[in-house]
């Protein structure tokens, strides 16, 4: 199975986007991804097979349950030597095969809103209990970074003179609610970061991550960029399962992965919101630009309608607006993003045109 050319392409931008001090942090680097079958390990793990010999990296181990299926994509990565890609739980695993790891990327968890809710306990473990064996066992090691995912879920439904939302914002979160499970465990997940980076020296950085999409994201996963794709592909109407209102900013993959990269080698403790800070543009607007790039790509000419969802706590806890403050990024990370919202659903389409279905759905 070849790789995509959108994902080449993408993977090219990563790798000119990194400064050539970032690019000599990875030299001799042996790096563990936990969670690399989910829809942001497709980029960095496909960066590492692109990029990882030239980059001098010495071997990339990888840990996922694979909760949701075996992505086709995988299949390609596991012939190459660089890799040691394993099926296994971080909450259960023994970490011994990757004892030498000394950059590590916890990215395992649930990120769907749908699928968190549905699997409240398996989300907690991932964030908290699968995170503290992460920590506990390295905590002793010579690590260079370890990156923790959060979320800018965390944040919950921030006041409006705190958006763009600041790192510092403390957040509005519910604790008892349907998205509990996600939030908090991201909030507790942090709490957890900053004492170990405390207590042991740890050289640990926290990313917030906000509303990535693109490549290696199924069209199954039911938020809201997948489902607008999925009505595209299958020339069906998009719906809106709210009033449309709500807004978000979103951020291609690829550009985020940059920021991720960045986060990881910064070395010690920080927190940071990876993401993109314009367009704020509301749901309505983002089906619209779905609607219009899918008629230009694929001829789709289909309408966007509007319906209650059957689930009753769809829309529980949902925040009115997401955009991120990402000045400490572009501050302290040279991070800066590039690709506008048209672009990427543009790449994110053409990728899914141009790739196997068992590929990218369940």
């Amino acid at each position: 199975m070849q790789i995509s050319m959108i994902t080449q392409q993408d993977m090219k931008l990563i790798y000119d986007n990194l400064t050539p001090f970032d690019k000599s942090q990875l030299n001799g680097r042996t790096i563990l991804v936990t969670g690399f079958a989910g829809s942001l390990g497709y980029s960095l793990i496909h960066f590492f097979a692109i990029y990882g010999e030239q980059l001098g990296i010495k071997k990339v181990y990888g840990i996922d349950n694979y909760m949701f299926g075996h992505p086709r994509w995988v299949q390609r990565i596991l012939g190459n030597t660089l890799f040691d890609l394993r099926e296994m739980d971080i909450v259960t695993c023994d970490l011994n095969f990757a004892e030498q790891a000394d950059l590590i990327f916890h990215m395992a968890s649930l990120a769907s809103p749908v699928f968190y809710r549905k699997h409240p306990i398996e989300t907690i473990d991932a964030d908290v209990a699968g995170l503290r064996r992460l920590l506990d066992y390295y905590k002793n090691k010579k690590l260079k970074g370890l990156l923790f995912y959060s979320s800018s879920e965390g944040y919950g439904d921030p006041h409006p003179s705190q958006i763009p939302t600041p790192e510092s914002y403390w957040g509005n979160v519910n604790t008892v609610g349907p998205r509990a499970c996600y939030d908090e465990s991201k909030r507790f997940g942090e709490t957890l970061c900053y004492n170990f980076a405390r207590e042991f020296n740890m050289p640990i950085t926290v990313v917030r991550p906000f509303n990535n999409y693109g490549p290696g994201m199924r069209i199954n996963d039911q938020r809201v960029v997948a489902d607008f794709a999925k009505a595209v592909m299958n020339q069906e109407n998009i719906i809106i399962y709210s009033d449309g209102k709500p807004t978000r900013t979103f951020d291609y993959i690829a550009d985020a992965t940059i920021g991720y990269i960045k986060c990881a080698l910064y070395g010690r403790f920080e927190v940071f919101n990876i993401g993109s800070n314009y367009p704020e543009i509301t749901i309505l607007e983002l089906a619209q630009l779905y609607q219009s790039i899918g008629k230009k790509q694929f001829n789709y000419n289909e309408n966007i309608i509007f319906k209650e969802h059957s689930d009753k706590e769809y829309l529980v806890d949902n925040p009115n607006r997401r955009c991120p403050d990402i000045t400490k990024a572009q501050e302290l990370l040279q991070y800066k993003p590039q690709i506008h919202i048209e672009t990427g659903i543009e790449r994110y389409l053409e990728y899914l045109k141009n790739s196997d279905r068992d590929e990218y759905e369940w």
